[in-house]
């Protein structure tokens, strides 16, 4: 049995994706795959466009067999806790053999040597890690800087650094070094423009350009809505503009996720983005006491009097994290810090979860036929917890679980007040929200 693990946000599932994950089953062989996905909010300190269990509904139309969830402690982490966690997951399942990952560079051998020295940490390493954090760099930037410095003694590629993927790739593969496991990594090559792209190129394009193309779309009133109800010459023309960038975003992902991702958009349930939770954010931190602050992840150094400072004399979402960013905490360490404070995480749910292994379970979101019968294996082979019915460890004795699955109740009550149909509003979701099945009707 050759069971591949994909680590994803899917936000959204494109063109790109659907290449990855088709290599990645061929590359291998594959007779099964799993994928570990983030929730509601990602790796960036932002909401999803769409909720996780559409998304997950998407991936296995796509051909993905079980979807676990990466909990939300980690999924808005850095890149390091983000690699680690979803290795431990997909480690603790007792059956998966490989693990796929794209990357700019394509070459595992090079990026494998890379992550040998991040483990290893030679003097040299750590004397210029230092030396940048002293200059005032971030973390991620200073061990960059630090690893280039080593690269380049090592005659290595130094541009490798230079891409989001191969780093993120280079942490999965220092994730399972670390535990020693046994599953064996592979990638795949990066085709077409980069992660971090803006700009539509061609059939296969960054998720961040399709997320940038949604956002001007208008899809806060539904397809039907406007072709029904559209009379002014001015409603019209901007309806042209979103059946265009409809049009559009049909040729940049698969059947499924065009079709899911317009069921959802017209209900009401997305797109979400970060400025439908900012007068939250600002109502949050203008009653939050310094101390309160101070005790958010990522807060260190003074941070929090920048953060209240700041809070206090800008009046958007943008003006706040462009006003406290820095060289040494960039944009997307400073949404990860928002958002925590409306998700309830702070650095001590944090360091404990970290102290006693991370991850303290493995939540099921939604399977196929094939993924009911590759959870039947798993279910005697796990060494975590799998939670299939969210309600039935509410309760657990498990302190940490039980805090774990808190703090994920709470970012899902609050993500959900992003939607524009205020129908799907209420809490208690994460608690009645059913799995999602594929082909598979059976209780």
């Amino acid at each position: 049995m050759r069971v591949l693990g994909i680590i994803t946000e899917y936000n959204p599932f494109h063109n790109g994706h659907m290449y990855h994950l088709q290599q990645s089953k061929e590359l291998c062989s594959a007779d099964y795959t799993i994928c570990v996905m983030s929730g509601n909010f990602i790796q960036r300190g932002e909401p999803a466009l769409v909720n996780k269990h559409a998304r997950a509904e998407i991936a296995l139309l796509s051909g993905v067999d079980l979807v676990i969830e990466l909990p939300v402690v980690y999924a808005m982490s850095t890149a390091e806790f983000f690699a680690s966690a979803s290795v431990r997951i997909l480690d603790s399942l007792g059956v998966v053999n490989y693990l796929c990952f794209g990357s700019e560079s394509g070459n595992i051998k090079e990026l494998d040597l890379i992550a040998s020295i991040l483990c290893d940490e030679p003097l040299s390493f750590k004397t210029s890690l230092k030396k940048y954090l002293d200059e005032g760099y971030s973390f991620p930037s200073a061990r960059e800087k630090a690893l280039i410095s080593t690269m380049e003694k090592s005659n290595l590629d130094c541009s490798i650094m230079g891409y989001s993927n191969n780093i993120l790739g280079i942490e999965y593969l220092k994730a399972l070094k670390r535990i020693n496991s046994k599953i064996c990594p592979l990638t795949i090559g990066r085709i077409a423009n980069s992660y971090n792209s803006e700009e539509i190129a061609g059939s296969i394009s960054s998720a961040t350009s399709i997320r940038k193309l949604i956002s001007k779309t208008n899809y806060y009133k539904t397809s039907n809505y406007i072709r029904e109800n559209c009379r002014e010459e001015k409603d019209v023309e901007a309806n042209d503009d979103s059946c265009r960038n409809e049009d559009i975003l049909s040729k940049l992902v698969p059947e499924a996720s065009a079709r899911i991702l317009s069921r959802e958009f017209q209900k009401g349930r997305g797109p979400v983005f970060p400025f439908h939770f900012e007068s939250m954010l600002f109502a949050a931190l203008r009653k939050m006491k310094i101390e309160d602050i101070a005790s958010l992840p990522y807060v260190t150094e003074g941070l929090e009097n920048r953060i209240k400072a700041v809070s206090e004399r800008v009046g958007t979402l943008d003006e706040l994290i462009a006003g406290i960013s820095t060289k040494r905490y960039p944009r997307t360490t400073i949404q990860r810090i928002l958002f925590s404070i409306i998700t309830g995480l702070t650095a001590k749910d944090l360091d404990d979860f970290n102290r006693n292994g991370g991850p303290q379970y493995i939540r099921v979101l939604g399977f196929n036929r094939k993924g009911r019968e590759l959870l039947a294996q798993i279910k005697k082979r796990a060494t975590l917890p799998i939670i299939v019915k969210t309600a039935d460890w509410k309760n657990s004795e498990n302190v940490l679980l039980r805090r774990m699955l808190e703090i994920e109740s709470s970012a899902t009550d609050i993500y959900v007040l992003g939607y524009s149909n205020p129908e799907f509003r209420k809490a208690g979701q994460e608690f009645t929200q059913n799995l999602v099945r594929i082909g598979d009707e059976t209780d």
